[in-house]
């Protein structure tokens, strides 16, 4: 299925010459929405992976449903302060300035085969501390999910000179 005409495209948003990529629209629509988990899970059916993490907020949607067609756990890897448990968090960079990610202290189990999910890979940012952090709770990250790349942001390459499988289901030029 081509997924991009179910995706929004906002121009200047959040800031001008930002063409912001809405999955809101795609989430929408029963069929694109139920094609693009399809397309998301198929690379790790039948693979051992016991947790998927999903990245707030959009990748919460995706991840809980990636989640629960491969029939394993939900970790949320969520921003500073939102989380009510015990936490660790990792830092990454911001266009100005700097940000966290986090999970309970207890979200993983050494070992344990986690994929990363999320909407989006621009700059890799965001998904690169989501890794680092989950590795350093012992889990053993397996590959990221996104629906969107923006290949000329770099990201998922970024993910890749890591070791990590990246699987994204359409391509949007620029920013």
């Amino acid at each position: 299925m081509d997924f991009k005409p179910y995706i929004r495209t906002i121009p200047d948003y959040p800031k001008k010459g930002i063409q912001f990529r809405d999955v809101t629209t795609l989430f929408g629509n029963p069929r694109a929405f139920r094609a693009a988990v399809d397309a998301l899970v198929q690379p790790y059916a039948g693979v051992r992976i016991d947790k998927i993490a999903g990245i707030e907020a959009r990748g919460f949607i995706l991840g809980g449903a990636v989640a629960h067609q491969l029939s394993t756990g939900f970790v949320p890897v969520r921003k500073k302060g939102k989380l009510p448990y015990k936490t660790i968090h990792e830092e990454y960079d911001l266009e100005y300035g700097k940000d966290q990610v986090e999970i309970h202290v207890d979200a993983v189990k050494p070992g344990e085969h986690v994929v990363v999910v999320d909407d989006l890979i621009a700059t890799g940012g965001t998904a690169f501390a989501a890794i680092k952090l989950l590795e350093r709770a012992g889990a053993k990250v397996v590959g990221c999910l996104f629906v969107i790349d923006l290949p000329e942001l770099g990201g998922a390459d970024k993910i890749r000179a890591l070791g990590k499988e990246v699987t994204t289901l359409v391509e949007f030029e620029g920013e």
